[in-house]
């Protein structure tokens, strides 16, 4: 199996909390509509089955925009639920043992918060890093602060594609702009926008405009500009949820198109 293409542009991290799975999976569904190109599924309360069942439905929507989805922590979940791959934090199985199960063809990711752990997760086999918290988060997560300085280190002994992650919103992300990192994770900034599909291309358009990396990925001028304004986000397809809380994930009931049913 080939791996699917890697862009951290926009990593959207999932947090159910106080969430039905219904308005869940309808704001995965914005966020890929708003333009996130890759999406983590982080659900660490629920139990083995329900985070499969979970992660399969949600693996389906994801795939109506083409945007991989991976699992947080339990390659057991990614890999029986048709995931393109795994994150994997310092406490969980090592890199190693899920590239030696999931394949070359599967996403592995790895979190880092030195160099020594950022070499040991390449040498293992990750695709890429997760480094941060850059600011503090709301989620229940335990971080430890990183420096921007640090993370530009992480990039360059590693020579691995970074995203930044912990706190980052569209207010905050301007201490990025210059750095290293591919692009930013986000949790809150779209899981908690009244508008994720909004949210989610604001994001998108200030990464682009701003971080040297994504531009060149994307076939921008490598150098800095100006903050671009928000790009409009595409036109929803035949079936499309029109407006977060009106589709039939909201209330839980029905179907469309689109849906993981």
């Amino acid at each position: 199996m080939e791996r699917p293409p890697l862009d951290l542009t926009l990593y959207f991290v999932t947090d159910g909390s106080g969430k039905s799975e219904g308005e869940l999976l309808e704001t995965v569904a914005l966020a890929c509509e708003g333009g996130a190109t890759l999406i983590q599924l982080r659900e660490k309360e629920k139990s083995g089955r329900e985070y499969f069942e979970l992660a399969q439905k949600a693996v389906r929507v994801a795939g109506r925009w083409g945007v991989p989805l991976i699992v947080d922590d339990r390659l057991d979940v990614a890999m029986a639920a048709g995931a393109a791959g795994v994150h994997l934090g310092q406490s969980d199985l090592p890199v190693c043992a899920a590239r030696r199960i999931m394949g070359s063809g599967a996403i592995v990711g790895a979190t880092a918060k030195t160099v020594g752990q950022a070499l040991r997760a390449k040498a293992e086999g990750a695709d890429y890093l997760g480094v941060g918290a850059i600011y503090p988060t709301t989620t229940k997560v335990v971080t430890v602060i990183t420096e921007v300085s640090v993370l530009d280190e992480i990039a360059r002994e590693a020579g691995l594609p970074v995203v930044a992650i912990g706190g980052l919103c569209a207010s905050n992300m301007s201490a990025l702009y210059g750095s290293m990192a591919d692009g930013i994770a986000v949790v809150s900034a779209i899981m908690k926008s009244p508008d994720p599909r909004a949210a989610a291309a604001e994001l998108k358009a200030q990464v682009l405009a701003n971080f040297k990396k994504a531009r060149m990925r994307a076939g921008l001028q490598p150098a800095l500009s100006p903050r671009l304004s928000p790009a409009l986000p595409p036109e929803p397809g035949p079936g499309a949820v029109q407006g977060h809380g009106q589709g039939p994930f909201a209330g839980g009931s029905g179907s469309a198109p689109w849906s993981a049913q």
